[in-house]
């Protein structure tokens, strides 16, 4: 194991994913709410293991290739980030009781409508294979023979993020025990989504 190829890959691992995006907001939203957290952390971070491991594995310069593969990914990605923000805008506009406290709080949702947004929003969004397939596959074969130990690296920064999102989100809910914090999470979420949407749709033109 290389220990200068590891911290290249938690390095670049950690910037390309402390960002917001569609991914990372609803693992915080859940994480805020508690619900079905552990199982919404090891759904995101086991994909991103499969993801990474292909891209190290070469398959990044296959998928640069097939541009026909990426504009279906684009514009299925955008319905669906759309779709998605729409219903947060919805939540943002109608939650009237969206207090943490027992009596107020909304209504769980279903761990597995909770895992087919993850997965949806993990392997629907073209910048994620932009970023781990493509880019961090591509970095790591500079690395030659220490390819491997660039992965473990930006595997541990996804796990390790992952985890303190989902789980370190408790700490802000005094704040999001009143529901005007959550009618302005959402109505954010809405916005990165939108944005996010537009932008991969833009993208067909380039």
């Amino acid at each position: 194991m290389d220990a200068h190829a590891l911290l290249a890959g938690l390095g670049l691992g950690l910037s390309l994913i402390v960002a917001i995006g569609a991914q990372n907001a609803f693992v915080l939203r859940q994480g805020l709410r508690g619900e079905h957290v552990g199982a919404v952390v090891a759904v995101c971070a086991a994909s991103d293991v499969v993801l990474i491991t292909a891209g190290v594995a070469g398959v990044g310069a296959l998928v640069q290739q097939a541009e026909w593969a990426l504009v279906v990914v684009r514009v299925g990605g955008a319905a669906f980030l759309l779709g998605y923000a729409a219903h947060a805008l919805r939540r943002a506009v109608r939650l009237a009781d969206a207090a943490l406290d027992a009596r107020t709080a909304p209504e769980r949702g279903t761990l597995a409508g909770a895992l087919t947004t993850a997965l949806a929003l993990t392997w629907l969004n073209p910048h994620v294979y932009l970023d781990t397939v493509v880019l961090l596959g591509s970095i790591a074969g500079t690395h030659g023979d220490d390819r491997w130990s660039f992965a473990v690296g930006a595997v541990a920064a996804s796990a390790a993020w992952f985890l303190a999102l989902g789980f370190g989100a408790r700490l802000l809910r005094p704040l999001f025990a009143r529901p005007g914090a959550w009618r302005v999470l959402d109505a954010l979420i809405a916005v990165v989504m939108t944005a996010l949407a537009l932008s991969l749709l833009a993208g067909l033109g380039g």
